[in-house]
C-alpha cells in the first residue's frame, strides 16, 4: 500500500510518509517558500516533476530523477509568439489575453515518456521527452470557440484537468474553467468540445445549456472503467457513463453539491467522494462543518463522513486538487487553505488529522 503523500503548498512542497513509530508525519520539505501549484510523480515513483507560481519570477519547473533527493530546473511549457495585430481578448472583462505561462494547473502521465500539461491562460501542453521540451496542442488553442472561455477561479480561463485514457493514450479530456469538456482521439491533431446534459445557472438562460460556458471545476476518470467520468461542476455534482459525451446531474446532494474537490475509486466507478462547501460568497463548508460526502452506487445515495474531522466550527475549503485517492482505492487524503490535513485509511469512514500547520494546500497526490 501507498505510505508517501505528496502535499503542494503555497510555502514548499511536503511530503508526508510514516515516522519511525508508524505515525503519519511531515517526513521532507522542498522548495521552502515557493509556492507549488502542480505536482506530477509519475509511475513507478522515481521521476517528479514540480512546478513553482514565483509570481514576479514566472512559473518555473522544477524534474527529480531520484524520488526527491535531488532536483534540476527543467522546461517550462511555453506559448508561440502572438501574431500581429491577432485580437484575443477575454469576453468577460474586453482586456487582452496574454500569450503566457500564467500558472500550471495541471500535470499527468501519458504514454511513455509523454505528459500533458494544462495552464492558465487556458494552454494545453505535450512533452513526448519527459519534459525536456513541450509542444501547444495548437488545434486547441486555434479552434476559434476557445475565445469564448473566460476567467473562473483566476482572471483568464485554465486547463485543469487532464484524462487520459488509460485504454488509448491517444484519447485525452480536459476541463476547463470557464469552458468545458473538449477531447481527443488522436493525441491532440484534432478536438471535439463534448458535455451535452451540462447547465451553467449562472449564464443567460439562452447560453445556460451551451457545451462551451460551463464552469467545470473537476474533472476525474475511473482508471479501470475509463468512460466513468465524475465532475464537481460550479452548478453541483454530473456523472457521465460514455467519456464525457452526456452528462447527468446528480440532485439533493446534502448538506451540499457545491464544491471543488472529487475523486473516484481506481476499480470501482460507481464509488466518489467530495468536500461540500457553501456557495457563492461564503465557500467554506456548510454552517462551518466540516464533511466528507461518498457515493457507492452511482450517485443514487450519498452518505455524510465526518468521523475524526472537526467538531469545532471549521472554515476549511478545499481546493480542486487537494483531494486524492490511493491506487488501491483504501486511502484518502486531503488539505485545506486553512492548512490543516487529513488522511483516512478505510475509504474515508474515519479520518486522523496528520497537521494543523501547514500553509495552504493547493494539490495533493499519492506515489504514483
Amino acid at each position: 500500500m501507498t505510505d508517501r503523500v505528496w502535499v503542494g503548498t503555497r510555502k514548499g512542497l511536503f511530503q508526508l510518509g510514516r515516522d519511525d513509530a508508524g505515525r503519519w508525519a511531515i517526513v521532507g520539505h522542498w522548495f521552502p517558500g515557493d509556492p507549488i501549484s502542480m505536482m506530477l510523480p509519475e509511475p513507478g515513483g522515481r521521476r517528479l516533476h514540480a512546478a513553482l507560481d514565483l509570481g514576479h519570477f514566472g512559473v518555473k519547473m522544477q524534474r527529480s530523477e531520484d524520488g526527491a533527493r535531488t532536483w534540476s530546473e527543467a522546461a517550462v511549457p511555453a506559448f508561440p509568439p502572438k501574431p500581429d495585430g491577432l485580437e484575443d481578448k477575454d469576453p468577460m472583462r474586453g482586456v487582452d489575453l496574454p500569450w503566457s505561462t500564467q500558472m500550471i494547473w495541471a500535470l499527468e502521465s501519458g504514454g511513455p515518456g509523454e505528459l500533458w500539461c494544462g495552464v492558465v491562460p487556458g494552454g494545453l501542453f505535450r512533452s513526448t521527452d519527459g519534459g525536456d521540451s513541450w509542444v501547444l496542442a495548437r488545434a486547441l488553442w486555434d479552434d476559434p470557440r476557445r475565445r469564448k472561455w473566460m476567467g473562473g477561479g483566476y482572471d483568464f480561463a485554465g486547463i485543469h484537468s487532464i484524462l487520459v485514457d488509460p485504454q488509448d493514450v491517444a484519447h485525452v479530456t480536459v476541463g476547463v474553467s470557464v469552458g468545458g469538456v473538449w477531447t481527443t482521439r488522436d493525441a491532440g491533431a484534432s478536438w471535439k468540445l463534448i458535455g451535452a446534459g451540462l447547465r451553467n445557472v449562472y449564464m443567460p438562460p439562452e447560453l445556460a445549456a451551451d457545451p462551451v460556458s460551463q464552469d467545470v471545476h473537476r474533472l476525474v476518470q475511473c482508471a479501470a472503467r475509463p468512460e466513468r467520468l465524475w465532475m464537481q461542476h460550479h452548478n453541483g455534482i454530473f456523472r457521465s457513463d460514455d467519456a464525457g459525451e452526456n452528462w447527468q446531474e446528480l440532485n439533493e446532494v446534502m448538506p451540499s453539491s457545491f464544491g471543488f474537490a472529487v475523486a473516484v475509486h481506481p476499480d470501482d466507478p460507481d464509488t466518489a467522494w467530495f468536500v461540500p462547501a457553501a456557495k457563492d460568497e461564503q465557500r467554506f463548508p456548510v454552517d462551518a462543518r466540516l464533511v466528507v460526502t461518498r457515493t457507492r452506487d452511482g450517485g443514487r445515495h450519498f452518505e455524510v463522513l465526518r468521523q475524526g474531522l472537526p467538531d469545532e466550527p471549521a472554515y476549511d475549503l478545499v481546493y480542486r486538487h487537494a483531494l486524492d485517492v490511493s491506487r488501491d482505492g483504501m486511502r484518502l487524503a486531503f488539505g485545506s487553505t486553512t492548512g490543516s490535513f487529513w488522511i483516512s485509511e478505510d475509504q474515508g469512514e474515519s479520518w486522523q488529522t496528520v497537521s494543523r500547520h501547514l500553509p495552504p494546500v493547493l494539490c495533493v497526490r499519492f506515489e504514483a
